[in-house]
């Protein structure tokens, strides 16, 4: 549940870096540093244990520890209560104390590390799949990053094209699923087709292997546009991205 848990440094470098700032501050103390495998570690069964250092906000953390220990029947652990050190530089969304989770939220947006080449890929122009859910702000991100100079593909605009008239699904979808799924004009009515797919798994994975396919090309045929209009970025808006 922690924030941006995918940008958490691997155990091994944190526990060199605290290492490295406690010997700095008392190199005379010896440092046993122990990866927690639940909420309470050794604190609940080291009877060589006599403190426990807590912040305001977990000093409800300490005082379980010390219900765990007696249940043990360890004794109580004294628990030293420090202040936390404010944050002068935070923003209206990060927590005021210093805190890991604001600098990984710092880390949006930044370059983490080089892209790794792929032989099989052309070098530009550089794709970037944009997906999420309904409400998620895929529209307003692909609209940023369109006005900073990348190429947007709208798959949802592409998912409509696909079903016109002449378009690439076209007749596909009408031989799968018959003429009473268009409208007098000849276009696809694609209420009535979703009321033909709508709970019914073979028939919806019938309709996506015809589709998905040819809204792929359709997005291979974009990205061909985009190298030819010499944009370095593509950014592909899809909320079925993967499938």
């Amino acid at each position: 549940d922690k924030v941006l848990p995918e940008l958490i440094e691997p155990y091994e470098l944190r526990a060199a870096k605290l290492r490295e700032f406690l010997e700095d501050v008392k190199p005379s103390l010896c440092y046993d540093i122990v990866p927690l495998a639940d909420p309470f570690g050794p604190s609940i069964t080291d009877p060589d244990l006599q403190c426990l250092v807590v912040s305001e906000e977990t000093r409800r953390g300490g005082e379980a520890v010390n219900r765990k220990r007696l249940e043990n029947g360890l004794p109580e652990l004294a628990l030293h209560e420090i202040q936390l050190m404010k944050d002068p530089d935070h923003s209206q969304n990060e927590e005021e104390k210093i805190s890991s989770s604001s600098l990984r939220q710092r880390l949006l947006g930044t370059l983490l590390q080089p892209p790794r080449p792929d032989p099989a890929l052309p070098l530009r122009p550089y794709v970037i799949g944009l997906t999420g859910g309904t409400g998620s702000g895929k529209t307003s991100i692909a609209k940023l990053l369109g006005h900073l100079g990348a190429f947007v593909i709208d798959a949802d605009k592409l998912g409509h094209a696909v079903y016109v008239p002449g378009g690439p699904a076209y007749e596909p979808v009408v031989a799968a699923f018959g003429a009473e799924i268009l409208n007098k004009d000849g276009t696809i009515n694609r209420k009535v087709l979703g009321a033909k797919v709508f709970g019914n798994q073979e028939r919806l994975k019938s309709l996506t292997d015809i589709v998905w396919p040819k809204i792929a090309q359709m997005v291979k045929e974009r990205v061909r546009e985009a190298d030819a209009q010499g944009k370095a970025v593509c950014v592909l808006d899809a909320a079925v991205l993967l499938e």
